[in-house]
Formats: structure tokens, C-alpha cells, sequence
């Protein structure tokens, strides 16, 4: 599909259903994943508690990347955007998850699965995992975040 890359998993009570049957998912288009939790269902859990590691992970390795799913996506998205060179996005479409991918460099796709269903869930992570950083005056903009963080 791409190059190779490691994709870390994360989901709460909300997105674990999900979560599960994307395993499948990579595991036919060959992707390897490491699921960051949660392992079992849990219906008192947090987001943060999977979201955060995955995060984590994803700024610590140049060809990670990462996918977290609660019940909106929005939650997830919040806290895998306060680690430090994460840029996540919660895409609800393949149009999204492209240009998130092709302009802003997204590392972490935030999913909400109230929102989307597995059919859907699949695009969007085919398209985002497919397309590459445009780069350019892309580049910039994400060097001018990246600066931004580096110096608060």
C-alpha cells in the first residue's frame, strides 16, 4: 500500500468494536499495527489512558503512525494533539483523510465510531495510510507549527 510503516491502535469503551475489526483490516492490506489498548472491553474507561501512548509512540518513530477511536473522534483528537509532534485529525471522510495526509503531514487519525461505519472506517484509513505529504509550501507551515512547539 505504501511504505512500511507501523500503525499504533488505541480505542476506549466507544471505539474498541471498531478498534478490533480494524486489526483485520491491516492485517489483509499487510500493515503492521500494535494495539496500545484497550485489549479488553471496558465500558468505565478512558480515551486519554490509550490515546496519549499512542500519541506517544507515533512522535517517537519517524515511520509510525498512529489511529485512535472514541464515540465522536473530537475527545481523541484533543489529547493526541498536545504531544509534541503529533498532528492529528479526525477525519470523517477519504477527502479529509487525504488532504490531511497531503497538506498537513497527519500522523494520528481520529476516528468516531457513532460516526462512521467499518465500510466508511476503511476508506478513510486506506486513503490516509495511501497518500503522501505533499511537502512545499506545505512543508513551511508545518516547520512554522513545529517552531511554535519547540519554543512555548
Amino acid at each position: 500500500m505504501t511504505r512500511k510503516i507501523i500503525v499504533y491502535l488505541g480505542a476506549d469503551h466507544g471505539g474498541f468494536a471498531l478498534k478490533e475489526k480494524i486489526k483485520g483490516f491491516l492485517d489483509k492490506k499487510g500493515i503492521k499495527w500494535v494495539d496500545l489498548g484497550n485489549v479488553k472491553f471496558v465500558a468505565s474507561d478512558d480515551y486519554p489512558d490509550f490515546v496519549l501512548p499512542v500519541a506517544q509512540a507515533v512522535a517517537k518513530k519517524h515511520q509510525a503512525r498512529g489511529i485512535v477511536i472514541c464515540r465522536s473522534g473530537v475527545g481523541s483528537c484533543i489529547a493526541a494533539n498536545k504531544v509534541k509532534g503529533v498532528r492529528a485529525v479526525n477525519a470523517v471522510s477519504e477527502k479529509m483523510a487525504e488532504m490531511s495526509r497531503r497538506h498537513n503531514n497527519t500522523n494520528v487519525l481520529c476516528l468516531g465510531a457513532d460516526y462512521i461505519s467499518f465500510t466508511q472506517a476503511k476508506r478513510i484509513i486506506s486513503k490516509w495510510i495511501k497518500t503522501p505529504f505533499a511537502g512545499g509550501r506545505h512543508a513551511r507551515r508545518i516547520r512554522k507549527i513545529s517552531s511554535f512547539e519547540n519554543n512555548k
